[in-house]
């Protein structure tokens, strides 16, 4: 039977909410059919890596922006702070360009995991090596958000940055904005970027909004039953003791984790009512359970990914329960 086990049905017939199956995120390979869109979604992803361990070591330039603010007068502290500050911007600048970079790969990766050709059951059950890049999108997703709202200096970095090349301007200082590795243009796109808690989240709910929206040649249905079924798989190998100890690492689990969460938040964010209605395809409860219950202090950031970036929490359609679970 290969990676996937097997597929059982929840207590309420013929739903097919409880979607019991193992996939090998450890060991995924792609088939020979996936391979051509394996091979253009994995250029993207290998620098994933990359800005989540610069991301994490991101230091700032708090002391230099302290010091010139506090000597207003002082040219040698306005340029230290200018020319600290300058190549950190750079460096958010590329983190914002790998965003547009996802804004393309997720409606590709999509376009075939929700396809008209087979059920969801049936594309994630055979393109298990493109569930897993879409896997890992949504987990670089989630560690980078972290990571940006843990660490104040990337705004305030920012927001020096368009306030001192905006005195500059103002004071008739000669400046070639083409000299510029951040020009205006690209700082006011930056702007709405980082101003947001949880920018990347922010990015991949509306790119996979608007692939619903565009592709109105696959039926809705066939986008929240792909996030639905991924959300479930999730949650039952971290469930299912017999599936956790197929886990070679324990930060497996936490793979898992993040990505049954971010699958939720996208799903409520497509589906009309969400992902919190009785109704609703994703066992919601028991996820909420699972994150409480087995990696404890671990999970702060993704029940707060859920209480904060979710679409439909607060209806008046969310059970009492739910909320409650989530207070």
């Amino acid at each position: 039977m290969g990676n996937l086990l097997k597929v059982l049905y929840n207590r309420e017939g013929d739903s097919p909410n409880r979607v019991d199956i193992f996939v090998d995120f450890e060991n995924a390979q792609p088939t020979e059919l996936e391979l051509p869109v394996y091979t253009q979604v994995e250029v993207v992803l290998r620098k994933a890596a990359t800005i989540l361990q610069e991301l994490g070591g991101y230091r700032g330039a708090s002391n230099e922006i302290r010091d010139a603010i506090s000597n207003p007068k002082a040219e040698n502290y306005q340029e230290k702070a200018w020319h600290t500050v300058t190549p950190l911007v750079s460096q958010l600048k590329k983190y914002y360009e790998y965003s547009t970079l996802l804004e393309t790969t997720v409606p590709y990766l999509l376009g075939v995991l929700c396809s008209n050709e087979m059920t969801s059951r049936q594309h994630l059950e055979s393109q298990q090596a493109l569930f897993k890049q879409f896997a890992e999108i949504l987990d670089f997703t989630l560690k980078f958000d972290d990571l940006k709202m843990t660490n104040p200096a990337i705004q305030n970095d920012f927001s020096y940055y368009r306030r001192t090349l905006s005195r500059m301007k103002m004071s008739g200082q000669e400046i070639q904005q083409a000299n510029f590795d951040v020009n205006d243009a690209m700082a006011n796109r930056m702007s709405l970027f980082y101003a947001d808690s949880t920018p990347m989240l922010k990015v991949l709910s509306e790119t996979t909004s608007k692939f619903v929206t565009e592709n109105k040649e696959l039926p809705i249905e066939n986008t929240t039953d792909c996030l639905s079924t991924m959300a479930g798989i999730c949650r039952v190998m971290i469930e299912n003791p017999n599936y956790r100890t197929k886990f070679k690492s324990e930060e497996t689990v936490m793979f898992c984790l993040r990505v049954m969460v971010g699958v939720i938040i996208l799903y409520d964010h497509v589906h009309p009512v969400g992902a919190f209605v009785k109704t609703s395809n994703i066992d919601i409860k028991n996820s909420i359970k699972v994150l409480r219950e087995r990696v404890p202090g671990k999970v702060e950031c993704l029940l707060n990914a859920l209480r904060y970036t979710t679409k439909h929490l607060n209806d008046e359609t969310t059970p009492k329960a739910i909320r409650n679970l989530l207070a």
